[in-house]
């Protein structure tokens, strides 16, 4: 059953601090994500033309960067930046080669990126990259770096002496084609998946090494259909600003959804990033006009969700006609949904959700998700 793990909060310096973790790394919240993919141009235009991202910062030949080139787009306080490898022997090549386009780096905004990282490796975590400055006529960025889960590292990102438009190396990035944005505002959370046995080995790591609280759990109970299941620990800094879900497969008939993402990206990863709005219907609407395609959530979901729900702001036919789920705990509601996966490997997906005061993750959702999931899964022949 779900357990929510016994954690209070309270307010320090305006922000509210998980009592259960030990604020000894100060987090601001996301800096930024990278993407390693194949072509960064290409994959530049889709974020823009589709999720409504606009042209930031640029890196590459015309800066001096001579081996690779990155596009970091920006919308709301999320930036992605997506980066592609000239020589193929690089280590972003076999990154690219092993897993297809994914996500490499969950950069993290610090105070003090050289404190961040004596404070993770001398609890253990194995380092990445050593703390070191880049610098331009705007200032200086202090750097450092651990591994985490897989191929995936968190870098520690510390700019408060960096005045320029994104980091030293890059330059302001403009285009004659700028699709309006179409409101997405930061990153929710962001979803992990490991092998079977690495969830409680990583959720260990982000309590010991990183400071962080486990704010929920869920077992194969709660998130399972008739064919798969899975089971998931919900992570959380201090100030609650980043949440790291960790799902890991659990028995079931057929190959989960967990299963399948690991045999097509080669290992643990990022499965999907949550990104928040203000208003979901407008933003799915524009999303789907774009192009942008959803998992289908079976027309049956709706007859009963009003029952479980209660009282909601919006229409439920509109609703029910974008797809949009709903669900409810003790301080609201959410809503949310969830994108096909983006790349061709089913792998990378995203989830756009609306909290109305929710700080939960949609569990009398599950079900309904899992078997729209399910379906696609059978139509690749993975299930």
């Amino acid at each position: 059953m779900e357990n929510l793990t016994n954690i209070k909060d309270y307010e320090y310096s305006g922000s509210k601090v998980f009592e259960g973790a030990k604020d000894f790394l100060p987090i601001n919240g996301t800096d930024y994500v990278e993407l390693y993919v194949g072509n960064a141009k290409q994959a530049a235009h889709f974020y823009k033309t589709a999720f409504g991202f606009q042209s930031f910062a640029y890196r590459g030949l015309e800066t001096g960067c001579k081996d690779s080139t990155s596009y970091a787009v920006k919308q709301g306080k999320i930036v992605l930046v997506l980066t592609t490898p000239f020589d193929p022997a690089s280590e972003i090549s076999d990154h690219i080669r092993r897993h297809g386009d994914g996500i490499k780096v969950i950069a993290l905004w610090v105070d003090d990126a050289r404190k961040a990282f004596n404070e993770t490796v001398s609890r253990g975590a194995k380092a990445y990259v050593e703390p070191y400055e880049e610098s331009d006529e705007n200032g200086k960025v202090v750097i450092s770096g651990i591994h985490t889960y897989g191929d995936t590292v968190h870098l520690f990102v510390e700019r408060k002496n960096y005045s320029g438009v994104f980091l030293p190396g890059f330059t302001s990035w403009s285009s004659e084609y700028n699709p309006s944005d179409l409101g997405l505002q930061y990153i929710d959370h962001m979803v992990g998946n490991v092998e079977l046995g690495g969830m409680n080995k990583w959720s260990s790591f982000y309590e010991e090494v990183m400071g962080f609280a486990n704010l929920v759990t869920f077992d194969d109970k709660d998130i399972s259909t008739k064919y798969t299941a899975l089971m998931s620990k919900v992570m959380t800094n201090g100030n609650g600003r980043i949440k790291f879900p960790i799902n890991e497969p659990a028995k079931g008939l057929k190959k989960s959804q967990i299963e399948e993402y690991l045999d097509f990206y080669g290992g643990p990863g990022c499965q999907h990033i949550a990104v928040a709005t203000k208003d979901i219907i407008k933003t799915i609407a524009g999303m789907r006009d774009r192009g942008v395609e959803f998992l289908h959530v079976p027309g049956s979901y709706y007859d009963t969700v009003q029952e479980r729900v209660g009282v909601i702001e919006e229409d439920m036919m509109k609703l029910k006609e974008l797809g949009i789920m709903v669900d409810r705990d003790e301080e609201g509601y959410l809503l949310q949904i969830f994108t096909k996966p983006v790349e061709d490997r089913p792998t990378l997906f995203f989830e756009i959700i609306q909290r109305k005061g929710a700080k939960s993750f949609g569990k009398g959702n599950f079900k309904a998700l899992f078997e729209s999931i399910e379906a696609e899964q059978e139509r690749r022949g993975t299930l």
